[in-house]
C-alpha cells in the first residue's frame, strides 16, 4: 500500500504545499501525484494501470470540479472498477456539494480545508489510517 500513489487534485499552490508538508511530516511514504486540474487527472487515470492509493480532490477547479470528475468516474466501468477511494478535500464544504457527493455520488469522505497546520495533519493522518486498514476491492490483501 505504500507504494501506491496518492492523487492530490489541487489548483492552489499554497494549499498543495501545505497537504504535501503534512504528509511529509507523518511519514506517509506514498508518492503524491499532484494535477492542477481534473482534466489532467482523469486523463492520468484512464491511461496508467497503476492502481492509487486514494485520491484527494478539491472542488473549485479551472476547466472541471472535482463534482464533475467524480461523476465522469463514476459513469467510466473502467473507472469505478478501479475502486479508487474519493475524498473531497476542499475549502467549499456547502452543503448542496455536501448532498450531492453523498446521493448522486460514489465518493468516500467530504473534509473542509483548514487552515491550522495541526489540524490538516490530523484530517490527513485520520484519512491515510483508515484506507492503510480498510480492505478494498483491489487492494493486495489476501482475503481469508
Amino acid at each position: 500500500m505504500k507504494k501506491r500513489p496518492i492523487l492530490l487534485i489541487e489548483d492552489d499552490i499554497d494549499d498543495k504545499n501545505f497537504i504535501e508538508e503534512a504528509f511529509k511530516d507523518l511519514n506517509i511514504e506514498n508518492p503524491i501525484l499532484w494535477f492542477e486540474t481534473c482534466i489532467d487527472a482523469k486523463e492520468f487515470l484512464l491511461e496508467t494501470f497503476e492502481q492509487p492509493f486514494l485520491i484527494l480532490c478539491d472542488i473549485n477547479l479551472p476547466r472541471k470540479s472535482g463534482i464533475e470528475l467524480k461523476r465522469e468516474i463514476d459513469t467510466n466501468e473502467r473507472l469505478r472498477e478501479k475502486s479508487i477511494p474519493f475524498l473531497f478535500y476542499t475549502t467549499t464544504a456547502n452543503q448542496d456539494f455536501v448532498r450531492e457527493a453523498y446521493t448522486k455520488l460514489t465518493v468516500q469522505g467530504f473534509f473542509q480545508k483548514n487552515h491550522s497546520y495541526e489540524q490538516t495533519k490530523n484530517d490527513i493522518k485520520l484519512i491515510y489510517d483508515y484506507w492503510s486498514r480498510c480492505i478494498q476491492p483491489n487492494s493486495q490483501e489476501v482475503f481469508v
